[in-house]
């Protein structure tokens, strides 16, 4: 699919590059030695999915049913974006830098809100590193404004460079923060026998983005890259010519908007004991002026910003990754 449209200003003028990918898709999972384990199950359906995506908050209504002729308990997990702090050592466009719940994502079952648990680790360069941090005392969702580690003594800041820590501003003379954090949310749910159950999530996405686009600028022919980027989200001529009037209007040589993408998981939807029987997306792109591109069959125009993609028996094969262009406020 390539859905795309053009007319109002500037819906997400603070957005810069960003963290991470707004990963979502409630999966079966046991909690053996070292984390959560995702496994499949043979006997809870995914009835349906009704999934919606923006850049302001996504939803998602899942109804499961057991076909077995026992109740069933399971860990319903569901895994946050991999966050890696960046050189200015924060987390960048998450609703709450610091916290644990950095995506304010909350969960319902038959819809009374359900408390959940939060695994929390920070890893450098691959390996589990949280204890580490712990005993030195450093939380693992700091701030911009977080200096702990630079009062560590000089001989531990090679260490945690070495370990994928650290990195050091040498400007400031400060050792900033690194490190990947993984987090997932995890509840215990019963699934009754013949009966069905709902669980809802609703939370604010990461969303990744630059100032401006390569769109209409950078030739996919000389960037193999770029090419692939394109691809990834199946950018098509209507949306490449679109950027051209817009370039054309503005009396501009650069593309007059700012990227915004969104990623989410839908493979994990796989791991249930049949097709999703009925599953619905629907991508709001913000403003009628931005432009939107993603790759999905069978797209439908709902409303001036709203798309709808409808599967029967569906087993999702590919992730969701959806760009959005706005217009930048400096044309």
């Amino acid at each position: 699919m390539k859905a795309h449209a053009l007319l109002s200003l500037g819906l997400a003028a603070g957005l810069v590059v960003a963290a991470g990918a707004a990963r979502a898709n409630d999966t079966i999972a046991e909690l053996a030695t070292g984390g959560l384990v995702f496994t499949k199950t043979a006997d809870i359906e995914m009835r349906s999915e009704d999934l919606y995506v923006s850049m302001e908050e996504i939803r998602v209504a899942y109804r499961f049913f057991n076909t077995s002729a026992q109740d069933k308990t399971a860990t319903v997990a569901f895994p946050m974006p991999d966050i890696t702090l960046d050189y200015g050592g924060h987390m960048i466009s998450v609703p709450h830098e610091g916290s644990e719940n950095f995506l304010d994502f909350s969960t319902k079952a038959d819809g009374k809100p359900v408390a959940t648990e939060i695994e929390a680790k920070a890893f450098g360069n691959g390996v589990d590193q949280t204890a580490l941090l712990r005993k030195l005392g450093v939380p693992l969702y700091p701030t911009y404004e977080y200096d702990g580690l630079t009062a560590l003594p000089r001989a531990q800041w090679d260490e945690l460079v070495k370990l994928g820590l650290g990195e050091i501003d040498e400007a400031d003379q400060r050792l900033l923060p690194a490190w990947t954090l993984k987090t997932t949310h995890h509840f215990q749910q019963t699934f009754p026998a013949g009966r069905e159950v709902v669980i809802e999530h609703r939370y604010k996405p990461s969303v990744g983005g630059m100032t401006g686009t390569g769109i209409g600028m950078t030739d996919p022919a000389e960037e193999p890259d770029f090419a692939q980027y394109l691809r990834d989200f199946c950018v098509d001529k209507g949306l490449l010519a679109a950027v051209d009037r817009a370039k054309a209007a503005a009396k501009s040589e650069s593309a007059p908007f700012w990227t915004n993408h969104i990623s989410y998981i839908l493979k994990t939807g796989a791991n249930w004991a049949a097709p999703i029987k009925d599953f619905r997306l629907v991508v709001d792109k913000g403003a009628a002026a931005n432009l939107v591109s993603f790759c999905a069959d069978g797209v439908k125009k709902i409303s001036p910003t709203k798309f709808e993609v409808r599967k029967s028996d569906y087993t999702p094969t590919t992730d969701l990754n959806i760009l959005i262009l706005t217009p930048s406020p400096v044309h």
